[in-house]
């Protein structure tokens, strides 16, 4: 009985082991991975809307903003000199001016895209957006007061300022708004910056048209509302945390990087993600500060850092702007008259694709999408093409040209406009991201600049009809280029990334899956 007795207390207690390490599994589980569970929170909600108001806005809508009023700007800036100098000024300089005018916004963008890195690493993400607003509001000054103080000079350095804004915000809230986000979400969280961008832009065509405020009364009212998305930022950003990557990462204040993370998380059960940090804060104290130069002298570097150079190329050399500089001329051959009020249709268009694209980012992964939108933009610029050489000679290829140009957008939103903008924060651990976003975003940049100076010219001197093959040739080096290099960052921590890169078999995608027995490359890359 006795024997029994002590038989059933052990295998009681068995029982109670094993209930408890079964209890401890569970538990274990929950606090590996929370955030898969947590997503998206009223304050993390909050704080995304803060940064992407503020920022994404400022740059779309000033993107924008300065086509549709551009005959009445143009008079005013005839009518502005003709009072002071008692002389007018010729079509070739009002022309020169006005070029100047809209180049200037994105030279003041590369200046602060270079900026970037300094800045975020030294105020803080958070700080840094806030300081920014103070350009904002001062660039919306100068454009809004332009014609009461007569003076078209105040425009040139209002857009010029604004660009500043503008290439400081392109950096510095894609970067707040990954660091924010939970792995997850994280593709999800990216594209709202580009949703953003896409939705301003919108906005700015709606009210840009002639029935609104695109009117030679109204028109400065148009170029200083864009202090208004400053000013929101202004008032809500104070309630956001800062970057708790940022604060226990670059600042080793790892109890403010936990409260940061709770308030966000809506949970105390961060533990995880912080031991995380942690590990990744221990690797950068054994690395050097990083600089623009150094991200080439690095080995594990070079890759993450020529990938991340051309996505933003892909971006900008993909024939978008192309597009929309054709825009109006392909919709006035095919029966639109005012093609003005078609335009924001377009915009229209590419807010939808980019709401779109959010839950594919996802489920499909950033890989295959820029692969997905590249190829669909090389098929329909060669269409383009087609109909734009020939729709003279056949009128039914003027609803092909008006078809392919819809759908080219369609691609672009879905993988170009949003992809480029967020994979740099994915691609670099804390300590070099800073300085390969100011690269990316300077690249960017710059290849605005070159787009809006150098193809204009060339479309009507020298290529003409042909212009969209020549983005074909892009287009197909740049889809090379993705399938070869870019790997999958979907549902990836920073140091699996990290330690991909660091693999030197780990060159081409294609070919990491040969290398998964080793300790480096045991996820697969190539989804």
């Amino acid at each position: 009985m006795v024997n029994n007795h002590i038989a059933s207390n052990r295998e009681s207690d068995d029982e109670n082991t094993t209930r408890q390490i079964l209890l401890n599994e569970n538990n274990l589980k929950n606090q590996v991975s929370p955030n898969e569970k947590i997503g998206l929170t009223r304050k993390l909600v909050f704080s995304l809307a803060s940064a992407v108001i503020g920022s994404a806005f400022q740059f779309g809508y000033n993107t924008g903003v300065i086509n549709s009023p551009a005959e009445v700007i143009r008079k005013f800036i005839n009518e502005s000199h003709f009072s002071r100098y008692d002389t007018e000024l010729s079509s070739s300089s009002i022309e020169s001016l006005w070029a100047f005018t809209v180049a200037v916004f994105a030279v003041g963008g590369c200046i602060g895209g270079l900026l970037n890195g300094v800045l975020a690493d030294h105020f803080g993400r958070k700080k840094s957006l806030l300081l920014n607003n103070i350009l904002g509001i001062l660039g919306a000054l100068f454009m809004g007061l332009s014609k009461t103080l007569n003076s078209y000079e105040m425009i040139m350095i209002g857009r010029f300022i604004i660009g500043l804004n503008c290439g400081l915000n392109s950096g510095l809230c894609p970067m707040y708004i990954t660091e924010l986000s939970p792995v997850d979400i994280r593709g999800s969280v990216g594209c709202l910056f580009q949703l953003g961008v896409t939705s301003s832009i919108l906005l700015s065509q709606v009210l840009g048209l002639p029935d609104i405020l695109g009117k030679e009364d109204l028109w400065p009212l148009l170029l200083g509302l864009t202090g208004v998305f400053s000013l929101i930022q202004l008032v809500t950003l104070p309630f956001c945390p800062e970057s708790p990557r940022f604060l226990l990462i670059k600042k080793d204040l790892q109890t403010e990087a936990e409260k940061a993370l709770i308030s966000i998380r809506g949970t105390k059960n961060v533990k995880q993600e912080i031991d995380d940090m942690v590990k990744e804060a221990n690797m950068e104290k054994e690395q050097v500060k990083f600089s623009v130069f150094k991200l080439f002298s690095t080995r594990a570097l070079v890759l993450p850092t020529v990938i991340s150079i051309v996505l933003h190329l892909s971006q900008q050399l993909s024939g978008i702007n192309a597009v929309f500089y054709y825009s109006s001329d392909i919709l006035k051959k095919s029966g639109i008259e005012k093609s003005q009020y078609a335009t924001p249709f377009i915009g229209l268009i590419m807010v939808i694709m980019t709401l779109i694209s959010i839950p594919l980012m996802e489920r499909s992964g950033r890989r295959f999408l820029h692969l997905l939108g590249l190829g669909g933009m090389f098929v329909f610029s060669i269409l383009m093409t087609i109909a734009f050489v020939l729709q003279n000679q056949y009128d039914w290829l003027k609803y092909l040209s008006i078809v392919s140009m819809m759908l080219y957008i369609v691609f672009f939103a879905i993988g170009p406009g949003s992809i480029p903008w967020m994979i740099v924060s994915e691609l670099f651990s804390q300590a070099p991201r800073s300085a390969a976003v100011s690269l990316a975003v300077l690249v960017n940049w710059s290849a605005n600049v070159a787009v809006g100076q150098g193809f204009p010219p060339l479309f009507q001197n020298v290529t003409k009809q042909w212009t969209f093959l020549l983005f074909t040739v892009f287009l197909a080096f740049f889809w090379l280029f993705t399938f070869a290099f870019l790997p999958e960052t979907k549902n990836k921590k920073v140091e699996e990334i990290t330690a991909y890169f660091q693999d030197k078999r780990n060159l081409f995608v294609f070919r990491a899956e040969k290398n998964r027995n080793s300790t480096t490359s045991t996820v697969d890359f190539r989804m």
